[in-house]
């Protein structure tokens, strides 16, 4: 998930994490906010109003990304929460369009805008994407590498799934820990059942190595985040219960 927006002449533009959550609120509201000039020095940032643009649909990704914001700002937590269909305050400029493609759009056609996007919309749109500020203090961009970086610190429960044996693998990184880590970053899930028929079992099996293996190559140029060692030893781990 990255935060993508359009200022004519910005190329490179930092947002710590006491910063964006409020942009999001309608508290700051204008490009040349002190806060924003404060992290960002030697950049002439455009003294315009700053267009909110959000999913106007329930979706995932409004889910994570709120989620991220709450766990950072306890303004945000109390004020909006996470949600897939966040009652975003009335406060500042905010705009709506429904799925990424329609706030990438949105964003690009609107001087001035801020919003987010899955990492995959802004890389094939080539949308530029703001430098956060993670838990440890450090100015982090977007890629496989920061985003791989978020997933490895992420914890994991300790406990299996509900009655039975299959650990559970339902982990969010709603602030990742690490150093080098981008901090709004999200894990997908593949469903299977535990108990299959004939060679079913063995072909799921053999597609789960697959995706940790030869299928992680493609991750980086199809938008996503490749799975760091740790978390593609828990899928093993997992998949070996489908029999």
């Amino acid at each position: 998930m990255v935060i993508s927006y359009n200022l004519d002449g910005v190329t490179e533009l930092k947002l710590p994490r006491d910063v964006y959550p409020e942009i999001f609120l309608g508290n700051i509201t204008n490009w040349n906010d002190p806060k924003i000039q404060a992290a960002n020095p030697g950049v002439k940032l455009p003294d315009q109003k700053i267009t909110v643009v959000v999913r106007s649909d329930s979706s995932g990704t409004s889910y994570v990304f709120t989620h991220h914001l709450a766990a950072i700002s306890d303004n945000f937590k109390e004020t909006v929460g996470g949600s897939k269909a966040p009652n975003w305050p009335s406060a500042g400029t905010i705009v709506k369009a429904p799925k990424n493609d329609g706030v990438t759009a949105t964003i690009k056609q609107t001087p001035g805008a801020i919003g987010y996007i899955e990492y995959g919309f802004a890389k094939l749109t080539k949308m530029p994407t703001a430098i956060l500020e993670n838990q440890k203090g450090s100015f982090v961009k977007a890629g496989g590498e920061t985003g791989a970086a978020a997933l490895a610190s992420t914890p994991f429960p300790e406990n299996n799934l509900p009655g039975g044996d299959v650990p559970d693998l339902r982990a969010w990184a709603t602030d990742p820990a690490g150093e080098n880590a981008y901090p709004i970053a999200t894990f997908t899930w593949l469903l299977v059942y535990k108990e299959q028929e004939d060679d079913k079992a063995k072909a799921l099996r053999d597609l789960i190595e697959y995706m940790v293996t030869t299928g992680q190559e493609s991750a980086e140029e199809m938008g996503y985040i490749p799975l760091p060692e740790n978390v593609i030893e828990k899928v093993r781990n997992a998949a070996q219960m489908i029999q």
